[in-house]
Parts: structure tokens; sequence; C-alpha cells
């Protein structure tokens, strides 16, 4: 591919916590792709690994490892300490378990020349969506329709004077850091573009649904955090979607302990109607409207209608550990007691085993 003679440089930054089964991937990725390797600067930040991760990293002489080791890592920790240790007018994130397309650099750098755009972002495909319900889910969910969109998860190209002018990320979130500071990057009056192409590919390796239930409880407390900081600027930004999972799932839990109630408190017929009456409606709350917009999801997700009606489910139901996500922030400002990362339960994991 012939590149621009104007070719700018670039900073890598890998973020990972015990990622030794994915992070040489990663790296050899952005040193194997189609743009000059002389202008790349990549930078593994280590949250606090006790596996080979840095090992690992350091086997590559033009990679610059910086070790962090708090009692705490956070995803914005690691990202501030890479894009810090650059200097590059364009900073490319990378979480460690994911594979970089050859081509993103180079088309990413292309549309960036824009000076209104602050950040581009492309596709996350999963790897192994056939390996479980949730890596599938994690496929679909990962990506919008190209264009100028409000937000970019944790792989992305970043302009640099954009990351400064909006302080960077916050490094006490565990959870929404990325929408957080996208929110911050528009604030300062950048525009965030998806393009139609593929950056990375990814392994969400989540085949149980304990796991499931962990990012489902994590996401919803990234919701309550974000929109608490965002909405004392009186921002509408994730209000919506915190909303409709307070009524959904706080509404079904209602009605359905309205029910026990009715059951214990009421005998015979009377109390059984009452309480039958009590869980339909916890349940209409719960699955409406989600669940009878099969058509719906079909068109928009190009989905066929079996595969809508499984992600209709998934939309219905992930509504309930979110909910316990936002009380869990919510109790924990209380009690000033936020919720942590801890080093020894960070680890990455693999949908495939390596043999």
């Amino acid at each position: 591919m012939i590149m621009e003679p104007e070719t700018p440089d670039v900073d890598c930054i890998i973020i990972g916590v015990n990622c030794e089964k994915t992070l040489e991937r990663c790296i050899s990725s952005i040193l194997k792709g189609s743009y000059p390797e002389k202008l790349l600067h990549v930078i593994y930040s280590d949250g606090g690994s006790t596996d080979r991760s840095i090992a690992i990293a350091r086997r590559f002489s033009n990679v610059r490892v910086i070790e962090l080791n708090p009692e705490y890592p956070t995803p914005g920790l690691g990202r501030n300490a890479g894009w810090k240790a650059g200097g590059s007018p364009y900073v490319q994130f990378l979480d460690s378990d994911t594979i970089l397309d050859k081509n993103w650099l180079a088309t990413s750098i292309r549309a960036i020349q824009n000076p209104e755009i602050g950040a581009v972002r492309g596709y996350r495909k999963e790897q192994h969506p056939e390996r479980s319900f949730f890596n599938w889910i994690g496929d679909l969910e990962w990506n919008t329709n190209p264009g100028e969109c409000d937000s970019f998860g944790g792989d992305v190209l970043i302009r640099r004077k954009a990351i400064e002018t909006s302080g960077g990320y916050d490094e006490e979130l565990v959870g929404g850091e990325d929408p957080e500071l996208s929110w911050r990057i528009r604030r300062q009056g950048w525009k965030i573009l998806m393009l139609d192409a593929l950056m990375t590919t990814h392994d969400l390796a989540m085949l149980k649904t304990s796991q499931y239930l962990k990012r489902s409880f994590r996401s919803g407390y990234g919701f309550a955090a974000v929109q608490s900081r965002v909405g004392s600027m009186d921002s509408n930004f994730w209000k919506a979607e915190q909303r409709r999972i307070i009524l959904k799932g706080g509404g079904f839990l209602f009605f359905s302990a309205s029910g026990i109630i009715l059951l214990l408190l009421q005998q015979g017929f009377r109390g059984l109607a009452g309480s039958a009456l009590s869980f339909i409606a916890g349940i209409l709350m719960l699955l409406s409207p989600r669940l009878f917009r099969v058509g719906k999801f079909m068109i928009e997700n190009k989905l066929n209608r079996k595969e809508a009606k499984k992600y209709a489910w998934h939309c219905s139901i992930v509504v309930l550990p979110q909910l316990f996500g936002i009380i869990r922030f919510y109790t924990g400002r209380i009690f000033s007691k936020p919720l942590k990362n801890r080093r020894r339960s960070l680890k990455t994991e693999l949908s495939t085993p390596v043999t």
C-alpha cells in the first residue's frame, strides 16, 4: 500500500493486566501492519501483572514498557500513563486482547486529517461469536452505523490535541471510561467518526453465564457512574439508558415482590389471582417492548428471525443485572465505597485455549 508523503507518527498504547495469553499477538499485529514501522511508537502500559505479560512485551526491542503497580488498577490509569509517555500527534488505543487490522492505521489516519475530527473508530469483530451466545452478543453490540457517532470504546484512534484539551481518561471509573471521555471530547467541539472499516478483532471469551452477569452488572454501574458525572452539567448522555434500566428492572422487581406479598397475606382464590396479575405485570414490564420488536431487530441489525428473537431476549433480561449495578453505584457513593478492580481477579482468557 502506498502511503501519503506526509505520514505522521502514531503512538500505539496497549493496556493490560495478566494478559500473557493475548499480548504477543496484539503487539505483533501492530508491527506487521501496513503502516511504516519507523513511524510507530508502541507502548505497553501494564496495570500490575503477576504473570509473564511484562516479560513478553520486553521481547520486542521496539516496545516501551510502563510498569504500573496500583492497588486498584483501572483502564484510565493505564491509558493516561501510555499517552502521556508518548508525543506523536495521534494515539491509537488498544486493549491487549485485540488484534489490529493491518490496514486500519492507514485508513484512520487519512480520515482524521479532517481538522474537525477528534477521534476515529471502526468495527471491532469477535473472533469466535459461534463459541457462545455471549460472544455473539458482544460481536453484535460492539459496533454502530458508519458516520458521526456519540462515543467510542477501548479501541480508538484519537488526536493528541483532543485528549489534552479534554483532560484524558477518568482514572477512577471501572466501567464507562471510554464513553465518558467521548462525551468530554465532543463537549470540546470535536467530532467522533465511525468508519466503514475493520479496526480490530477481539476475543471476548465469555463462555459462562456468570461472566455475562458480571459484565452486565458492571455496565449498569458504568451507566450510573458516567451519568452522575455528566448529569451535573445538564447532559442527557446515558440518561435515557439509565432510566430504562431502572423502570424496567425496578418495575419487574416491584411487581414480583408485590405478588409474593399478596400470596402470603391473602388466602384462597383472591390471593392467587392478585399474585398472578402482579407477576404478569412484572413480566410485561421486563419483556416489553423489546421482546415484541423482533421485526425491528431483524431490519436494524440484519438478523434472521431466530437471531432477532435471541437478541430481543438479551435486551429484555440484561436490565436486571444492570439494575443491581446501578444500585451498587449509588449505595457505594452513600457509604464512600466505590466499586474497585482487584488485580488478582483481572485476567485475559481465550475462547479457544492455547495448546
